[in-house]
Parts: C-alpha cells; structure tokens; sequence
C-alpha cells in the first residue's frame, strides 16, 4: 500500500512545485527584465568598443577596457572620493540616527508627532532634496549664509563643496535608519532595562549590555547596506554639484555616466560599472560571511 503510494505522492509534490513557480513567476520576470536582463548586457558592453555615433559595427575588443581603466588617473580619483563620500556619510549618519532611536524610544509626549517628522527627509525625492539644499547653500540668498553673515560659495569651493555634500547625504539617508534602529530597540525587553537599573547599571551600562547586544545585527546589516548605498549614489550628488567644482565631487556613477552620455564612451563606461559591480559584491560577500560566522557561534 505505501509503495503503491509513492508515486502518487511524487505527482502530487510535482504539481505543488510547478504551482509554486506559476505564483512567483509574475514577480520573477520583472525582476529578469529589469535588473538580470540590463546587468548581463552591460558586462558584455564591457568587453566591446561601443561609441556613441559612429558608423562601423560593434567590435569585441576583450579587455582592452578594463586594461585602460587600471590606468586612468582620473578613475581611481573618483572612486577615492566616493569612499570618501561613502564612509563620511555612514558614519555620522548611523551615530545620529542611533541618539534619535533611542530618544524617539522614550515615553515622551507628542512621540507619534516627532517619529512622523523624523522620516520626512526619507519621503523627499533625491532630486527635491537637492534643489532645496542648493537654496540652502545659495551663496547670495542661501539660508545658510544668511545666518552666518556670509557670502561664501560652499557647493563651488573645492574645500568645502564634499563637505556640504556630505551634510546633505547624511541629512537625507538618516531617516532610514533611525526607522530600522526603532524597530530592533521595539523589539528590547523593557523588563532587561528595569532589571539592570534595579541592579544600579547607569544609563551607558544598559546600552552596552542590553540594548546594544540586541539590535547589534539590526544596525550592522543597515550599516553594510548603507555604505554600499551611498558609495552607488547618482542622483543627489549630480543635482547638487554635477561632480564639480573641479571634480571634487565627481562620485565613480557620475564619472561612468559622463563617459556613457557626455563623451559617448558606452564600452568603457560599462567597464567602470563593472568595476563597481565588482566592489559591491565583495563588500556583500564579507559582509554576508560575517552574519555566517556569527550565527555559527
């Protein structure tokens, strides 16, 4: 009876298996064309001359692109102010949105006001963002220079232009962080809190031996996806300063998308995204390989 059963068994889980896929299937090929479909192009633009206008047909050129990426000067420049850009924007952004967590955690009054207006930034376009902040930083009519009794030109000034580019990063990533801190320190007993003050732990004790401790995957996982987020921005930067003054803030996207669109160099510029795509899966490997590590423990 329970041999005869088997096959019936098999035909069934079958049907279960080609219904699964009937079910992801809708959000599957969006995914393929979208995302997969552009990707696998663009790493074989890579190896090619691809130009903009030009009459002669595509040619394979092999790694010829990535041959003179090694050796543009230029390149590497953008790519070490990005890490620039991307720790500076990190950094301060998590500490921030971690003092704002755990004040909005508190049993204060109007917090359902204060939470809302705390993810304002987050529900802003990159685009408006930038265009206000380039208002703010107006040097004839900025806010900011009118409250300082200045007329000094922050965006156009190759000391201060990463700097205020920063600022405004970090003004508008934080939201997104401080929402997903709120949500590990939601899920903190309070009974540990009352049990460590009982004990007499101050304030700096029970962050460090019961806070911390529990949203510490909540705010490494944030914390990697962050860095990689900001060390891929485009649009932000470009409404602000467009790479300039100078370069200064010429980020490794904004540097592609110049070679790809300003100078029609489509070959090259998709080695750069290579390169960048390269970068990105290496910080998610180690990244990834930690969490393994740590869950093995």
């Amino acid at each position: 009876m329970a041999a005869m059963a088997r096959p019936g068994n098999r035909t069934l889980d079958g049907r279960r298996g080609h219904g699964a896929w009937f079910l992801v299937l809708p959000a599957l090929i969006p995914i393929l064309v979208l995302s997969v479909g552009p990707l696998l192009y663009g790493i074989a633009l890579a190896f090619t001359d691809s130009q903009s206008g030009r009459t002669r047909p595509t040619q394979w050129i092999g790694l010829l692109n990535f041959q003179d990426l090694l050796q543009d000067r230029l390149f590497w420049e953008s790519f070490g102010i990005g890490l620039q850009w991307a720790v500076g924007v990190t950094v301060p952004q998590f500490l921030l949105a971690l003092g704002l967590a755990l004040l909005l955690n508190q049993n204060l009054r109007f917090r359902w006001l204060a939470r809302a207006l705390a993810i304002v930034p987050w529900a802003m376009p990159e685009i408006v963002v930038g265009i206000m902040w380039r208002l703010v930083y107006h040097p004839d009519a900025g806010v900011l220079n009118e409250a300082l009794g200045t007329d000094k030109n922050w965006l156009g000034d190759p000391a201060t232009a990463l700097p205020a580019v920063i600022v405004v990063g970090v003004w508008a990533g934080m939201p997104q962080v401080t929402v997903a801190l709120l949500a590990g320190l939601a899920n903190v007993p309070r009974e540990l809190h009352e049990a460590a003050a009982v004990d007499g732990a101050g304030a700096w004790r029970r962050f460090r031996t019961v806070t911390w401790p529990a949203i510490r995957p909540i705010a490494l996982a944030i914390s990697a996806l962050s860095f990689i987020w900001n060390l891929n921005s485009f649009a932000l930067v470009y409404v602000l300063t467009n790479g300039g003054p100078g370069g200064r803030t010429r980020l490794p996207m904004l540097f592609a998308y110049e070679e790809a669109f300003r100078y029609g160099q489509f070959g090259y510029a998709a080695a750069m995204g290579c390169v960048l795509v390269a970068v990105v899966s290496v910080l998610l490997a180690v990244y990834l390989a930690g969490r393994l590590k740590g869950e093995d423990r």
